[in-house]
Parts: C-alpha cells; sequence; structure tokens
C-alpha cells in the first residue's frame, strides 16, 4: 500500500499518526512524498525524498547534491478554489495560479495584488542557491505544483540531465528544459562561469497551456545562484533583497516553449533494457464530460473515479470471496466489486506484462502517474495511436519513468511489469482534475 486514501487506505484522522515503513532496495534516485486526501499538498502538505546508493553511476562527477522544488500557488485556499473548479452548471477550466515558487520562496509586487488579500513583501526574499566555485553540483529539480509545468534554466550555465524520475541517464546538454507535474529531473552544471558570481535560476509557468495565458501577472519565478569559495549551505540570516545586489545575468536566447510536452525521445536511459513483449492490452479514453447535475467530470472511458473513504478498494478485493455475493469477477474489469461507473478498478493476475494505450479527448495536456511502479513509454504523440503500428513499437531504448505527459489530444502507449502485488492508482496529477477523475 502507498497511502492513497480511498484505494489503500483511510485518511489518517485528525491528532492521530500513521508510521509508513517503505522498501527501497535496489531504487536510488529523486522522489516526493505529499498528502494524497482532497487538496492538501496543493497548501503545502509536501516534501523531497532522495534515495542515495552508492550503485548510483556518476556519483563522482560532482561535488554537492541540492534538491530545487518547483511550484505554483493560489493566494486562496485550495478547497475554495475547488468550489469554485467544480461548480454545477459550468464548464469551468482549472484555476489559475496566481504565482510560483522556488523552494517555497518568491516576492510580489503588492501593487498588482487584489486588494482583498494582504501582500506585504517586506521581509521576503527569494531563494539562494550556493555552489562552491570550480566544481560540479547536481541539482535535483522536482515539480511539486498543482497544474503547472515549468520551463528551467540557469544563466550562462549548461545542465546535464542525468535522471528522470529515478532512472539514471546518459548525460544530455539542455540550456532550458521542461517539467511538468511530479515529474523529476537530476541536472549537473559547472560552477565555472567568469561572467559573474551571481546567476539567475529561471522557473517559468508555460502559461500558454492555460486556459488564459494572459491571467498570470509573473508567470517567471527567480531565485539566486551564487558561486562561493568553500562549501556553504543557504542561512536564514542572508539580506533581504531590499538590501543586496541582484543579478543582472540575461537568459538564454532561445525561444520560449509553448507546449507542454516531455523531454522523453530525447533521454537516453544508462541500464538500456529492452522492453518485453506484452501479454495484454487496456484502452483507456480520457476526457471531461458534464454528467449528472450538470457537474463537469474527468472520465476514463465511462468511469468516473469517486472514493470511499471509510471502505478503500484494497479492503474490497482482499475480503474473502465467500463474504461477496457470488464470486470476485474474472473478467478484467471486476463489475461484480465495484460499480464501473464510480470506479473502473482493472484486474491483472500473476506477473504479467501490461500495456496502457491512453488516447486524450482533452485540449490540455495531463501528466499521468502509476503508483507502485515504473513504465516504459512505448510511444507518444500527437493525434490518436494507429492500432496498425501497435505490433511494430521498437522495444530497445525506451525510456522508464513513473510520470509521463500526454499532449493535448495527444496519445501515450506505456508498458509495465505486473512485479508488485497490491492495488495501485493511475491518474493525472494534475491536482483538480485528479479529484474528480482517478482511475
Amino acid at each position: 500500500m502507498d497511502g492513497t486514501t480511498g484505494v489503500t487506505q483511510c485518511p489518517i484522522p485528525p491528532g492521530e499518526s500513521f508510521t509508513y515503513e517503505i522498501k527501497t532496495d535496489g531504487q536510488y534516485g529523486t522522489y516526493w512524498y505529499h498528502s494524497h486526501f482532497s487538496t492538501q499538498y496543493i497548501d503545502g502538505l509536501f516534501g523531497p525524498l532522495v534515495i542515495h546508493s552508492p550503485k548510483e553511476p556518476g556519483r563522482d562527477r560532482y561535488k554537492t547534491d541540492q534538491v530545487i522544488m518547483l511550484h505554483d500557488y493560489y493566494h486562496d485556499l485550495s478547497r475554495n478554489e475547488l468550489y469554485e473548479y467544480l461548480a454545477p452548471d459550468a464548464e469551468n477550466a482549472e484555476p489559475i495560479p496566481d504565482g510560483a515558487m522556488i523552494n517555497g520562496r518568491n516576492r510580489q509586487d503588492c501593487s498588482k495584488i487584489d486588494k482583498k488579500y494582504i501582500c506585504d513583501s517586506t521581509n521576503s526574499r527569494l531563494a539562494e542557491i550556493n555552489l562552491m566555485r570550480g566544481v560540479a553540483h547536481r541539482l535535483r529539480f522536482i515539480n511539486v505544483s498543482a497544474f503547472a509545468e515549468f520551463e528551467i534554466g540557469v544563466d550562462g550555465h549548461t545542465m546535464e540531465v542525468i535522471e528522470a524520475d529515478g532512472t539514471s541517464l546518459v548525460p544530455s546538454s539542455y540550456h532550458k528544459l521542461n517539467i511538468n507535474v511530479a515529474q523529476r529531473y537530476s541536472a549537473i552544471i559547472y560552477a565555472n562561469s567568469a561572467e559573474a558570481s551571481e546567476f539567475w535560476l529561471r522557473a517559468r509557468m508555460i502559461n500558454h497551456c492555460f486556459s488564459d495565458p494572459d491571467a498570470v501577472v509573473e508567470p517567471e519565478v527567480r531565485a539566486i545562484v551564487q558561486y562561493t569559495q568553500k562549501k556553504s549551505k543557504e542561512s536564514s540570516s542572508m539580506p533581504t533583497e531590499t538590501k543586496r545586489v541582484l543579478p543582472t545575468t540575461t537568459p538564454w536566447d532561445h525561444e520560449i516553449a509553448v507546449v507542454c510536452q516531455d523531454l522523453d525521445g530525447k533521454l537516453e536511459p544508462v541500464d538500456s533494457i529492452v522492453a518485453p513483449e506484452p501479454d495484454q492490452l487496456f484502452y483507456l479514453r480520457s476526457n471531461f464530460q458534464i454528467g449528472n447535475y450538470s457537474l463537469s467530470r474527468g472520465y476514463f472511458n465511462s468511469s468516473s473515479w469517486k472514493r470511499n473513504l471509510t471502505s478503500p478498494a484494497l479492503n474490497r478485493v482482499t475480503i474473502p470471496r465467500n463474504k461477496i455475493l457470488g464470486d470476485i469477477d474474472t473478467a478484467d474489469v471486476m463489475k461484480d466489486v465495484f460499480n464501473v461507473d464510480k470506479g473502473m478498478v482493472l484486474r491483472v493476475d500473476g506477473v504479467k506484462v501490461v500495456d496502457l494505450l491512453i488516447d486524450n479527448y482533452d485540449d490540455g495536456n495531463h501528466p499521468m502517474h502509476l503508483h507502485g511502479h515504473k513504465f516504459w513509454i512505448m510511444a507518444q504523440g500527437n493525434g490518436y495511436f494507429n492500432a496498425s503500428d501497435y505490433s511494430t513499437v521498437p522495444r530497445e531504448g525506451r525510456l522508464l519513468r513513473d510520470t509521463v505527459t500526454i499532449e493535448a489530444y495527444g496519445y501515450v502507449l506505456i508498458r509495465f511489469v505486473t512485479d508488485n502485488p497490491g492495488m495501485w492508482a493511475f491518474h493525472c496529477k494534475y491536482s483538480r482534475p485528479s479529484l474528480p477523475k482517478q482511475g
């Protein structure tokens, strides 16, 4: 189990505790933890989780290792944004973020903030990333947003991407890279620029993917990258932005990203495992529909997930069969245990190689995440998958990760091995859509 409310457990009651014991055998890389109840993680209930291992390739290539969390934010509490988003009789677009932060920090121009909010940036400051001059550093980027995909880069520095979602990569160089919600990338940068000692790290929300690209007052958030003469950590006693000299560096002269999509086709895993032949294929049609009470909900095929907080799905499939009316349905979709209108549960018996083909009939991209497994990205692109190509999809050099972006009106074909017994959620990581649509 993994803490998904309504799937593997009941919510942890207020004032109570719950201990998770996690086996990390054979794993290393960059991960994160967060609440999976309602919209709690939007309001800040998240954090990084890094697994170190002497077996990880390239550990001798960098001197220091830092986590950089990118996230959007809203002036209002997430529950209020959710009520507006799910209001009946309206085909509402996802709430557009009011801004963004790096490691929980940013500064706002209070003159641009709605007067109904209290704004005082007197003592606020930007995040600072201290790098020892003359050596290489690993930056672990984690997008913990509710909705925004980011384009990130460091002025005057090339980033060597070496990891994606816990999978080690053959180093590839970028000046800027896209990172969608729940994705993680590690990049090595060298603190050897003669241009300056302080530089901007820029993270820009790709607002072209929002329903109203002009609604965001300032889509870019910055952090200060500062060279030091010795290894040092960020200090809470650093001066406020009104007292210090800010970087004057300029961004890389590239066209800005206007499409929300992954780098997957350009990334090569260090351990290039040939994906096995599939045993089973499931097809999922992802879209939004206006159903009962004129409420807009997300769907896989004809199913829109409605979690049961007092009877998690895992409990219902582990109850002895004689306690259920009849034997559990042996079909792929467990109709005898679950109402498929409220929860699509796909059953796989034993260790199998499973393909999921998802067509996105929505006008927005979706970062899809599978719990409990990593998967090979066999194919992805714009438009809809041509079934005649299925038998000839290449199996070599496929990237293994746990979160993949399906473009607007696009598709993705993923493959994984069911070698981790349990019940695992497959859902969109955008926090608003994942509430009315969790597969």
